[in-house]
C-alpha cells in the first residue's frame, strides 16, 4: 500500500486516483493520553459545557440553529471557492436586490434550502441514500454543476 500512515493508507484506484482506507478501530497502538493531552480535553469539554449552558438560557435557541446553519452555508461553501458572505446570505432570503452581492450566493442559498430539506424528509425517510440524493438535487438546482446530474452518485472521479 502506498502512502502508509499511522490513520490509515492512501491506495491506488483503477481510475488513476488515490482512495484514503482508514485502518480498523481501536487504533494500534492505543492511543496515549498525556497530561498535556488529558488538559486539552478537559479544556475542550468545559468550553462544550460552557456552549450547552448558553444555549439552555436562549429565549429562543430556534433563532440560534437559524443563524448556525446559515454561517455554516456560507463556510462550507467558501471551501468550493464561492465568495458570497452571511450578509450576502441574508439579503437574498429578504429577497434584497444587491448588485454588488457576488453572483454565487444562489450556491449559499441552496445550501441552506438543501440542509432544510433533508432535516424535514428526516421526519418521513431514514437516513438514506434516496434522501442523500435528495438532498444533493436541491444543493445544485440552478448552480454550477447543475448539469453535472445533480441528485445522482458518480461511478467514476
Amino acid at each position: 500500500m502506498a502512502g502508509q500512515r499511522t490513520t490509515g493508507s492512501y491506495v491506488k484506484q483503477p481510475t488513476g486516483y488515490s482512495a484514503f482506507i482508514p485502518r480498523r478501530l481501536p487504533p494500534h497502538p492505543a492511543i496515549q493520553i498525556d497530561p498535556e493531552m488529558q488538559a486539552l480535553l478537559s479544556k475542550a469539554d468545559r468550553a462544550l459545557g460552557r456552549l450547552d449552558g448558553s444555549i439552555q438560557t436562549l429565549p429562543n435557541p430556534e433563532l440560534f440553529v437559524f443563524m448556525y446553519v446559515r454561517k455554516e452555508a456560507v463556510l462550507s461553501s467558501q471551501i468550493e471557492g464561492t465568495q458570497a458572505s452571511l450578509n450576502d446570505l441574508l439579503a437574498a432570503e429578504a429577497k434584497l436586490h444587491d448588485r454588488s452581492a457576488p453572483s454565487d450566493v444562489h450556491e449559499v442559498v441552496n445550501y441552506v434550502s438543501a440542509f432544510n430539506h433533508g432535516l424535514s424528509r428526516l421526519k418521513e425517510l431514514p437516513l438514506s441514500l434516496r434522501l442523500i440524493r435528495e438532498i444533493h438535487e436541491k444543493l445544485m438546482t440552478g448552480v454550477r454543476g447543475h448539469n453535472m446530474t445533480p441528485g445522482e452518485f458518480r461511478t467514476s472521479q
